[in-house]
């Protein structure tokens, strides 16, 4: 079974009506009040099977298993609902790729920019972007590396990009754009950088072959292109590993 929100909400959902529709009208027939907590329990055990024998990831299987029984804690704690608006919008503001495309907010580490910096010096880039750049942990301290080259980061989640925008002013060669990345032309670069999630990686393979020119290099961090053999790949000295794998267009 795929991975996508829209699978893991029907997972989620045919786990709620199996318990419901078995726990409703015995508890009805009984007179007895239903027991929430055992309820959500049971829905977070059946959720967690269902993900099971479907093979979902190992996260997946978590969410399911917590999600009633945390919906069901947060219930009891009656919490004013402005403060649930409150979270979901700073969430909005901050993961709004992961809402979107499936991709999550990750932060590129010092490492990481070690090895492009090596990376760009030696490939004799000139024009670099990165694709989902968070709050510019990645462009920004290059930009300082290389005052004579061009960068770009674009991203599209509204606090992360003013973050961004914010920390890298008074750099001339740092473009900073609000753009989801799906629109971000990419013929002018050299050199394209990614730190994304598996899952959009095929689209954006196809992305940049059909927009990159002859011999500019697109490098993915940690998430190779499935089926696509890479030109090579840069072990990156951290923990958890991070590789980067380039593919030569």
């Amino acid at each position: 079974m795929s991975s996508t929100p829209a699978r893991q909400f029907a997972l989620q959902g045919a786990a709620v009506i199996l318990v419901l529709s078995l726990a409703w009208p015995y508890y009805g027939w009984t007179a007895e009040a239903m027991p929430w907590r055992q309820t959500s329990l049971l829905i977070g055990a059946v959720a967690l099977a269902l993900a099971t024998i479907s093979r979902q990831p190992w996260w997946w299987r978590l969410i399911h298993a917590l999600f009633m029984p945390a919906v069901w804690t947060t219930y009891t704690l009656a919490i004013p609902p402005g403060w649930f608006l409150l979270g979901f919008v700073l969430l909005l503001l901050v993961y709004r790729g992961a809402l979107s495309g499936q991709v999550p907010l990750y932060l590129s580490n010092r490492e990481t920019v070690a090895a492009l910096d090596e990376l760009i010096g030696k490939e004799e880039c000139e024009r670099i972007v990165d694709l989902g750049a968070g709050v510019g942990s990645t462009m920004i301290p290059l930009a300082d590396r290389w005052p004579d080259k061009h960068f770009t980061g674009a991203e599209n989640a509204p606090l992360t990009w003013l973050a961004g925008l914010v920390l890298g002013v008074g750099r001339p060669n740092l473009h900073w754009r609000w753009e989801d990345l799906w629109q971000m032309p990419l013929a002018d670069y050299d050199l394209v950088y990614a730190f994304l999630s598996p899952v959009p990686m095929p689209k954006l393979w196809e992305k940049a072959r059909a927009e990159m020119r002859p011999g500019s290099l697109f490098v993915s961090n940690s998430f190779p292109v499935p089926g696509i053999a890479p030109d090579f790949v840069i072990d990156v000295a951290c923990t958890p590993p991070r590789p980067l794998y380039c593919y030569r267009i």
